[in-house]
């Protein structure tokens, strides 16, 4: 625990020194470790001493050597660039070449976006190439949906690739190789049940299959396109059954499944695992450099080992923390259970953090962006909340949405003495965006909270009207004179409309009304409603809260 504090400081003290000429400051490096941990608010005075003693550590270094110590997306300020990345070990302008591999087998969350942004960012850092190359070799959970989806989501995202392949296209290649590692004695196939190698594997023990001859086995390779049906054969890696590293106790690296492909229909049977298909890909592809999530750092030993037993080019391998967002579900299993199951609409649901679902509430792409990048590409595991990207997205939506007034559990009351019919608000405070009229009716209406909140004979302000004293459930009119001491309530006229607003993370929905120029707008719009907070028109009579 106390290692995993001392890399998350060292990680925010290296980047705030990066951004700031190599000049760590503790105040702002404690604020970035809150906002990525917030249960150590609780710690601060342990951690202040700890935070004092790595900012000194840190500030004692030369720029060189800071950059040279960290391994992510760094934000350095200068008045020419906004945003740039610490240098990729061994990269040359030009020649750099990264890859995003998503399996079609849903939509894509925002923890797809890390890895699909940093390997983008990469890639026209050096003026290199980006592929998104589709891990397509399950074919009982790849659509045809999902190819178009994700597509389509990552040019939404900002993330352009410069080629586009799929796995499933070069498959004939990666039998290739499968023989050379039969020949090669580095593969074997067995023939035992899938309960048996799980046994041998968790006790290290070694089959009889693995001790056949190469002859034999491309003889049993050959019959699992034609013979065996599913699981009574596999291609298996030989590596070492003692090994504490489980993943090298002889893994699959093929597999027979019996299933139509969306792309391929039935001409394969025979299909690469993960583990196989990557580092061969990789190498063939030409990438550089593989950026993947820290999850896969055990198998990194059986990545390399089978580019080894190949004699195949080994691109760098760098692994950073997979991204997960507090309250939300991340997995494409799980989203898919609770389709089927009808807790969620769909993949749009905005209760998820699926890229659709925030499109959905009103994110922006560039928040989602700047976002990742803030976050860098440390090990450490976090699990950040949703302040941080609030605070980001509401800095570039707040110029550019339009305030009305929404009222939650209205109450009506009678507006007495008021001498306009009407009057003409601005919608933004700051920015021209245009004006609305509002008819001044009998009768408003306020919420129910302000209303509780009046005394008998207390003085108000309705804002952007007038000042009002409250009598029974009259409000009397008191002039126009600006009084900032005075409670200041928002409202609605009598033609409001009924509206109702979803707050996807609490699962949640209130009625309210609207001001009637609320029909003005459109579908996809982005307001703010005033002393409540942003929200995204979902439907004529539905919005979905963003954020405050």
């Amino acid at each position: 625990m106390v290692e995993d504090i001392r890399e998350l400081i060292k990680k925010h003290a290296l980047l705030n020194a990066i951004s700031y000429g190599g000049k760590a400051n503790s105040k702002a490096v404690i604020g970035k470790i809150l906002a990525e941990k917030e249960e150590l608010r609780s710690k601060i005075k342990e951690i202040l001493p700890l935070v004092e003693e790595i900012v000194n550590e840190v500030n004692k270094l030369s720029l060189e050597e800071q950059l040279k110590m960290v391994n992510y997306p760094v934000s350095l300020k200068s008045k020419e660039e906004k945003k740039i990345l610490p240098p990729l070990p061994k990269a040359e302008k030009g020649k750099v070449v990264t890859r995003f591999p998503p399996e079609p087998s849903g939509y894509l969350h925002i923890g797809h976006a890390k890895a699909a942004i940093i390997d983008h960012e990469y890639a026209r850092m050096y003026d290199g190439k980006f592929i998104l190359r589709f891990d397509d070799t399950n074919p009982v959970n790849a659509k045809i949906e999902y190819y178009e989806a994700i597509k389509e989501d990552l040019i939404w995202l900002g993330v352009k690739p410069d080629i586009i392949e799929n796995t499933s296209d070069d498959l004939e290649r990666l039998y290739y190789y499968a023989e050379r590692l039969i020949e090669k004695g580095f593969a074997y196939v067995c023939l035992c049940d899938p309960e048996t190698i799980k046994l041998n594997r968790m006790k290290g023990m070694e089959c009889n299959c693995r001790k056949s001859s190469f002859e034999v086995n491309l003889e049993r390779w050959e019959k699992m396109f034609k013979e065996y049906s599913r699981n009574e054969a596999i291609l298996r890696f030989k590596g070492n059954m003692k090994s504490l590293n489980t993943v090298m106790r002889d893994p699959t690296l093929f597999r027979i499944i019996e299933e139509e492909h969306p792309l391929k229909g039935n001409k394969y049977r025979v299909w690469p695992t993960y583990d196989f298909a990557a580092p061969v890909k990789d190498s063939l592809d030409g990438v550089t450099h593989a950026l993947r999530t820290k999850e896969y750092e055990l198998r990194d030993e059986l990545y390399f080992s089978i580019l080894k037993a190949l004699e195949l080019r080994e691109p760098i391998l760098i692994e950073f923390s997979r991204l997960e967002m507090k309250g939300s579900v991340l997995s494409k299993r799980k989203i898919r259970e609770m389709i089927s199951k009808g807790l969620v609409s769909g993949w749009d649901d905005p209760r998820l953090a699926t890229l659709r679902a925030l499109k959905r509430r009103g994110y922006q792409p560039e928040a989602i962006k700047e976002f990742i990048l803030s976050l860098g590409v440390s090990k450490v595991e976090s699990e950040p909340t949703w302040d941080l990207i609030n605070s980001i997205n509401r800095k570039i939506i707040d110029p550019k949405a339009k305030r009305l007034f929404f009222v939650s559990e209205p109450v009506k009351v009678k507006l007495e003495g008021f001498p306009l019919k009407k009057v003409k608000l601005r919608y933004h405070p700051d920015r021209d965006l245009g004006e609305r009229e509002i008819e001044i009716t009998e009768s408003l209406f306020i919420s129910k909270e302000d209303f509780e909140s009046i005394r008998e004979g207390e003085k108000i302000r309705l804002m952007d009207l007038g000042n009002f004293t409250i009598k029974e459930d009259k409000l009397l009119f008191d002039g126009f004179e600006l009084d900032h001491k005075l409670k200041k309530f928002h409202w609605v006229n009598g033609k409001a409309l009924d509206l109702k607003v979803l707050f996807p993370l609490e699962d949640r929905l209130i009625k309210g009304k609207v001001e009637d120029n609320f029909q003005n707008l459109n579908i996809g719009d982005i307001v703010q409603f005033v002393r409540f907070g942003f929200c995204k028109i979902d439907s004529k009579d539905e919005v979905i809260f963003l954020h405050k």
